[in-house]
């Protein structure tokens, strides 16, 4: 069976949230959680917590308490998300107020309690 769990408008930047989870992909849930507390990056936390998440799901979806190493990360990615401008402004030359942008993702993890992707 498979659970996932999605994380919109996250303020990291798609490609630094890209990077971490493709050291995860295919790895158990707790080999996942091991990999990111040793990675020195700031969106570990939210990553790790998309994780968490996508596990729990599984675990209220099949009725049991999961084993950690028995479920595996099958499918996660980041979509870039909205990069408009937020309320917010920098001085800009001559007087000028400019508005400035903050990059977001989307964050999307499935898990399975087998190994393989269906």
């Amino acid at each position: 069976m498979e659970a996932k769990c999605h994380l919109r408008y996250q303020r990291y930047g798609r490609r630094k949230v890209a990077q971490l989870l493709d050291a995860v992909r295919g790895k158990s849930l707790y080999e996942a959680q091991y990999i990111l507390a040793s990675l020195p990056r700031i969106a570990t936390d939210v990553v790790g917590k998309a994780i968490k998440s996508a596990g729990a799901n599984l675990s209220v979806k099949l009725g049991k308490k999961l084993d950690l190493k028995q479920v595996w990360v099958t499918e996660c990615f980041a979509d870039q998300g909205p990069m408009k401008f937020l309320r917010r402004v920098q001085p800009g030359p001559q007087g000028r107020a400019m508005p400035f942008k903050r990059k977001m993702c989307h964050i999307h993890v499935a898990v399975s309690d087998t190994k393989g992707k269906k």
